[in-house]
């Protein structure tokens, strides 16, 4: 059997998993943190065990030697040619990429080329398939697009309302992003409601630190919340998602410690959100605990956060023309039975209605009340696996 890798890039870390396909079975996953600064981390977990070592990691390429070796040390693969496939995470497709691809030289300036739509993570991304390229040139490189699931909207979901130009000259659109996320878990929905997904009307929330809503109908995307860039949608764990544009100069010309345009908008993904309101965390598990001992900008912080997920659940109610489930996933989504249920708790109008005894830490699949008219699932997301699956299909191509 061959051996697959997903990797999944930021600018100072590199997250991987390694799987044995096609049986899809997990042998090792890990993460390296702290590239190009002093003391780097890297961990492998693998048949029950963990091991982790600190040094110094200077770049990509350093991290993916490192990744490869400790493979080998570990027993894990004998030799490299047992991996024939690598799959990378790619946050910006842009309108070039509609789908997974095989990656050339081509494919990689593009990739790069579209940093100004993610500048937090395609060039992270380039710099993790270069490493690749370098140890390891014939492999099966695949590219598995974030924005690529949100291809399918159509056009009066993704233009915005700005002159035709600026769409026709700058690309200037709704994206979207977590599209791996959102499809995978739409399709195990579909498994949990035994009904084909191309019958079903879904809302999946991807909520974790960030935060993004898909309203899904006939198999496919009709809107996402998430914009030209992940900045947008509803309240996150830094980010502020959607404020009135009018804010940007006012505030520039306002704080004296905002010199531009480009100062805020750092602002606004990494200041904002939970941390912003609360001015003490972004993990909602700390927001909650806050809440908990009386903080009022916790609490605060907390029912905006609800707030907001539910003006989008509503806004895709309509546009869905009715729901046959909200899906939960990603870290919050996943392990907060308290965020369920407050954002719940508030759609009850709509026939969704949760089953304390089943809306609890750990709980996966449906969580709804017997007779509740619209199902509310738990489903964890594997962006991974789909990651993986998209390199043994293009294997074949």
């Amino acid at each position: 059997m061959s051996k697959t890798i997903s990797i999944n890039a930021g600018s100072s870390s590199l997250k991987w998993q390694l799987y044995e396909m096609p049986a899809e079975k997990v042998l090792a996953k890990g993460i390296i943190e702290r590239i190009g600064l002093n003391d780097s981390i890297s961990t492998v977990k693998y048949d029950g065990k963990s091991d982790s070592q600190t040094l110094d990691i200077a770049d990509h390429t350093q991290a993916v030697k490192l990744l490869l070796d400790d493979l080998q040390k570990h027993g894990i693969i004998k030799d490299f040619a047992e991996i024939t496939g690598v799959g990378h995470r790619v946050v910006a497709g842009g309108e070039y990429f509609k789908e997974s691809c095989l990656i050339g030289d081509v494919e990689i300036d593009k990739i790069e080329a579209l940093s100004a739509l993610a500048p937090l993570h395609n060039p992270a991304h380039v710099a993790g398939i270069r490493a690749f390229k370098e140890l390891l040139p014939d492999i099966t490189s695949v590219a598995v697009f974030d924005t690529a699931f949100h291809a399918s909207m159509p056009e009066v979901s993704y233009r915005y309302p700005l002159p035709t130009k600026y769409y026709e000259e700058y690309q200037a659109r709704k994206y979207g992003a977590h599209g791996t996320s959102h499809q995978y878990v739409a399709n195990e929905a579909a498994k949990v409601l035994g009904k084909p997904l191309e019958e079903l009307k879904l809302i999946t929330a991807h909520i974790g630190n960030g935060v993004s809503l898909t309203a899904i109908k006939d198999g496919k995307c009709l809107d996402t919340s998430m914009g030209f860039t992940p900045l947008a949608g509803p309240m996150m764990g830094t980010r502020s998602g959607d404020i009135d544009p009018a804010l940007i100069p006012y505030l520039i010309e306002k704080d004296p410690d905002v010199k531009d345009a480009a100062d805020l908008i750092n602002v606004l993904n990494k200041q904002s959100g939970l941390l912003g309101v609360s001015e003490t965390s972004s993990d909602m598990r700390e927001i909650q605990d806050g809440k908990a001992k009386g903080d009022p900008k916790a609490s605060l912080a907390f029912d905006m956060f609800v707030n907001r997920l539910q003006r989008f659940i509503g806004q895709y109610v309509a546009e869905l023309n009715g729901l046959d489930a909200l899906v939960f996933t990603a870290g919050i989504g996943e392990n907060s039975a308290e965020i369920r249920e407050a954002v719940v708790s508030g759609l009850s109008w709509f026939g969704m209605l949760l089953d304390p005894a089943k809306n609890v830490f750990g709980a996966e699949g449906d969580i709804s009340k017997d007779g509740a008219a619209v199902r509310v699932l738990v489903i964890p997301t594997d962006e991974e696996l789909v990651i993986a699956r998209d390199v043994e299909r293009l294997k074949k191509v």
